[in-house]
């Protein structure tokens, strides 16, 4: 084993210092710069010690030493002896290289600087911001409904943390999430799973967190891990809203997230908006504008002023919100039985276009009794569906499906997906059929039979890529929809895609509801993410059990051409079990961006039905 020498030690040492960066080089030019001061004016002293004339001592040589060291051209006006000049030019050739060196080393720490700040890797200091953490389609839905939310507010902070360039991300979300108002953006780029790379968040005042699922394989996995990236870091960090792709992975994301992180299942959440709106036309127009910050908002207000009445009498308790149920101790409740009494503890979830409108009504409502035509509700009589594509939430459609038919219901499967109808087996209500059909083939639809059917859902084949499959869709709804016309058949259509900006293709076809199920992920993300509170809400209104949403007949509840101000109508429907929360024109039915749907109507505005209008209620089936 050979012995380290002295000289390899020192340089050594001498690599060490040089590669700490750029405080240290500029170190190591000081230190240089002083022995050349030293130096020269010890020549100085030593072979001129009377040049230049006027010289008051050591100080002022070491004075002229300096400024020839810092200002190499100060030599040409020099005047001496040669041994002067000689010391002089030296001296000012050293403090050429050094300013030279000097120079080079601030303009590359400045560019390192510059990169370092382009790259996003500098922590924050905002507090109160909303920190989204990972990159997908999502993430646009997610800041521009957070901007709308935010409109009100001065110095509003939307940080985005991904493993992307920061300008390219800052530039991407200005071009789709469009108008952001007063929201600021900031973004930095590292990646979510590291807690180094989290700590350039600030969480610890940060007022929530979003975890986007990102797009790719195991996209669960990545969650997953973010979660336990933010479980490792040491402190507080606020509530934690992360959407997953399989509920299968809800239990491990739970222990991975803990008490703070509430989970979105995607998959879930999509497949019951598809059933649902295959079942009541315009559902999917209605979760989306109670999802969005665009007009009807849901909000849980305590109910003070209505302890002790019943829910009955608390549909009519204000002037400009839609009472829709309330949270009891025992959990959420939508439409209620109308003689539930309302406790002290207990709060109102209602329907409002802003929390700041939401205040009693002034006295009794004003109900037209002669306009009301209460009528009983139809029976639920068995029905035909044709489910057109498969793919990897197929299965779980159709289980819910099987829990909103009457018993004695028929589903079709056509497509030509190698795993069509698979695991299908244990459906209560369901008669499943599977054929094999290309469902962009015009032929191929026909022989179907499609007017036999009350309802189609068409859905995305997971076999190709997103843009690729929504092409394929928006074929066949083309398809369905000349079909419809030429032989005057009647169905239900629901549609899946995946991406927003498809919607208005899709809207030539005049297909009753189109689901964009990223969009509708990314809205409930950024409801959640202002109130997760909201959650058993929408856990509520999206589950089959207990009172949904239906769009039913306006002439079961009040005559036709017959103006009537909306409280009549919420009083009606409270008479049939029901909780009138808007309704529906059908002249506006193909009309974006509402499609003819008013939600939390003004009470004191007047209103006249035609034949083919409906009213938008929450009702037991």
């Amino acid at each position: 084993m050979s012995r380290v020498t002295f000289r390899e030690r020192a340089r050594y040492w001498f690599d060490n210092t040089m590669s700490k960066g750029t405080a240290s080089l500029i170190g190591w030019l000081a230190l240089v710069s002083v022995a050349l001061i030293l130096v020269v004016s010890g020549l100085t002293l030593w072979l001129a010690p009377e040049e230049p004339e006027g010289v008051g001592g050591p100080g002022h040589v070491l004075w002229i030493s300096l400024m020839h060291a810092l200002t190499p051209s100060k030599v040409a006006s020099d005047k001496g002896s040669v041994a002067y000049m000689t010391v002089m030019f030296a001296g000012s050739l050293g403090g050429l290289f050094i300013v030279s060196m000097l120079v080079g080393l601030l303009s590359n720490g400045l560019k390192q600087r510059v990169d370092r700040l382009r790259r996003g890797r500098s922590r924050i200091a905002e507090s109160g911001h909303t920190v989204v953490l990972g990159w997908s389609d999502q993430v646009f839905t997610i800041v521009g409904e957070l901007a709308k939310a935010h409109a009100s507010q001065r110095g509003s902070v939307i940080a985005v943390l991904a493993d992307r360039d920061k300008l390219a991300m800052e530039e991407e979300i200005r071009e789709r999430a469009g108008d952001l108002g007063r929201t600021r953006i900031v973004c930095r780029t590292g990646r979510p799973t590291e807690p180094r790379d989290l700590s350039l968040m600030n969480l610890a005042a940060a007022r929530s967190v979003v975890v986007l699922s990102p797009e790719g394989e195991d996209p669960d996995a990545h969650v997953i891990k973010i979660l336990l990236a933010l479980a490792k870091r040491s402190g507080i960090h606020p509530p934690v809203v992360a959407a997953l792709t399989s509920g299968r992975n809800m239990a491990a994301a739970r222990l991975a997230g803990g008490p703070l992180v509430h989970l979105v299942d995607s998959d879930d959440t999509a497949s019951r908006l598809i059933v649902q709106s295959s079942r009541q036309s315009g559902m999917s127009v209605v979760c989306m504008d109670l999802l969005n910050f665009d007009g009807g908002e849901i909000y849980l207000r305590p109910a003070e002023l209505l302890v002790g009445k019943t829910y009955g009498e608390a549909l009519h308790g204000y002037h400009s919100a839609t009472v829709i149920g309330l949270r009891t101790s025992a959990g959420v409740a939508l439409n209620p039985p109308t003689d539930t009494e309302i406790g002290p503890k207990d709060e109102v979830i209602v329907i409002a276009h802003d929390d700041s409108s939401i205040w009693p009504a002034a006295g009794a409502p004003k109900i037209d009794e002669s306009a009301m035509a209460v009528t009983e509700r139809a029976k639920h009589a068995p029905a035909r569906t044709l489910l057109l594509n498969w793919n990897g939430r197929a299965e779980q459609i159709v289980r819910y499906l099987d829990g909103y038919v009457a018993p004695g219901s028929e589903l079709e499967v056509a497509a030509d997906h190698p795993k069509a109808g698979a695991n299908l087996t244990g459906l209560r209500n369901l008669t499943v059929n599977v054929k094999d059909c290309d469902t962009t083939d015009r032929f191929a639809l026909e022989a179907l039979g499609l007017g036999l059917f009350q309802h189609v859902i068409v859905l995305s084949d997971d076999r190709f890529k997103a843009d690729h499959a929504d092409t394929r869709t928006l074929m066949t709804l083309l398809q369905l929809r000349d079909m419809q016309t030429k032989l005057g058949e009647h169905y239900s259509i629901v549609s899946e895609m995946h991406d927003e900006s498809n919607r208005a293709l899709a809207e030539v076809t005049e297909a009753d509801d189109i689901v964009i199920s990223d969009t509708v992920i990314g809205l409930l993300l950024a409801q959640l993410a202002e109130n997760q509170h909201l959650a058993d809400v929408f856990g509520y209104l999206f589950d089959s059990r207990g009172s949904e949403i239906y769009p039913r007949p306006a002439s079961a509840y009040v005559g036709t051409g017959v103006e009537v101000g909306f409280s009549t109508v919420v009083e009606a429907a409270r008479r049939r079990g029901e909780t009138a929360i808007g309704y529906r024109t059908a002249y506006a039915r193909n009309k974006p961006p509402h499609y003819g749907i008013v939600l939390n109507p003004d009470r004191s505005r007047r209103v006249s039905f035609g034949p083919h209008d409906s009213v938008i209620v929450l009702s037991e089936r």
